[in-house]
C-alpha cells in the first residue's frame, strides 16, 4: 500500500498543475434559466418546420403559378433577397440558417411540394462539413441530397442542384479550418456526378464564385462564406441558366 501511495504522489508530480492563485473566472451570463428555457423551446422545433409554415398556408391557398421556382437552403440561400435579383419571376425562399441536408430533408414536403412548384433549386451541404449537426461523412450527405431529389422526381419537381460555394481566408474568419476546400470538392465532384446520373440540372455556383486559388474572389464575400450583393451577382446568371434549362 505505501509503495502505491509514494508511485502515485510521484506519478501527479509530473502532472501539470490545475490549481490557480488567482481567481478570474469568465464572467458568467445573465438569466441562465431563462437561456436554458429558449434552447429548451427551441429544440421542439429543431428543423424549424414552424419558419415557413404561414407563408406556405398562404401559397397553399393560392392557385400554383407556372414557373414556381423554390429556392432550398441553407444561410446562403436564406440571405439571398429573390426579389431583387429575379424581378417578376415566381421563386419562393425557402432557405434557412445553420440548416444541414438532414434538417432540409425533414422540411422537404412541407416548405418545397407542398408548394407544388415546377422546380426547386437544392444548395446544401456546407454545413454538414462543418459539422452544424455532429460529424458526418461524404456518403451520408449524399444520402440526404439524394432523397431530396428523389421526393421531388416522384412529385413531378424537377430537381437543380447547386455546387457549393469555395470559402476563402481572405477575412479574419479562416473558414477553411472548419470547411476544408478538399472537402467542398469532394462534395462537388460527388454533385456533378450524380446529376449526371440522374438527369438532374446543376447550377455551377462554385465555378461561378472561385478565384485562381480556389478561394471565395476576395471582395465579394464579408467572412469569406456568406455572399454579399455583388456575390450574389456573381451566382445569379448560373441559377437562372439551370432553371431556364429545367423548365424548357
Amino acid at each position: 500500500m505505501l509503495a502505491r501511495i509514494v508511485f502515485a504522489a510521484a506519478s501527479a508530480a509530473l502532472l501539470p498543475a490545475q490549481m490557480v492563485t488567482d481567481f478570474q473566472p469568465p464572467r458568467a451570463a445573465c438569466c441562465l434559466a431563462g437561456a436554458a428555457q429558449t434552447l429548451a423551446d427551441q429544440l421542439q422545433d429543431w428543423n424549424q418546420l414552424g419558419r415557413y409554415h404561414a407563408d406556405n398556408a398562404r401559397l397553399k391557398a393560392m392557385p400554383a403559378e407556372p414557373g414556381r421556382v423554390v429556392f432550398f437552403g441553407d444561410s446562403i440561400t436564406d440571405g439571398w433577397k429573390l426579389a431583387g435579383t429575379f424581378p417578376g419571376k415566381p421563386y419562393v425562399n425557402r432557405g434557412i440558417g445553420g440548416q444541414t441536408t438532414a434538417q432540409m430533408l425533414v422540411r422537404m414536403m412541407p416548405d418545397v411540394i407542398a408548394n407544388k412548384p415546377a422546380a426547386f433549386i437544392l444548395l446544401a451541404g456546407t454545413n454538414d462539413i462543418a459539422q452544424n449537426a455532429g460529424p458526418q461523412t461524404l456518403e451520408m450527405i449524399a444520402q440526404n441530397i439524394q432523397a431530396m431529389s428523389e421526393l421531388a422526381r416522384a412529385h413531378g419537381v424537377k430537381v437543380i442542384l447547386c455546387t457549393l460555394l469555395p470559402i476563402s481566408d481572405y477575412t479574419q474568419r479562416q473558414q477553411s479550418k472548419r470547411r476544408p476546400p478538399a472537402d467542398i470538392l469532394a462534395l462537388n465532384r460527388w454533385i456533378k456526378e450524380y446529376a449526371a446520373q440522374t438527369g438532374a440540372i446543376v447550377a455551377d455556383y462554385y465555378a461561378a464564385t472561385a478565384d485562381g486559388e480556389g478561394f471565395l474572389k476576395d471582395g465579394y464575400s464579408g467572412d469569406g462564406l456568406h455572399p454579399d450583393a455583388k456575390g450574389y451577382e456573381l451566382m445569379a446568371p448560373a441559377a437562372q441558366a439551370a432553371i431556364d434549362k429545367a423548365l424548357r
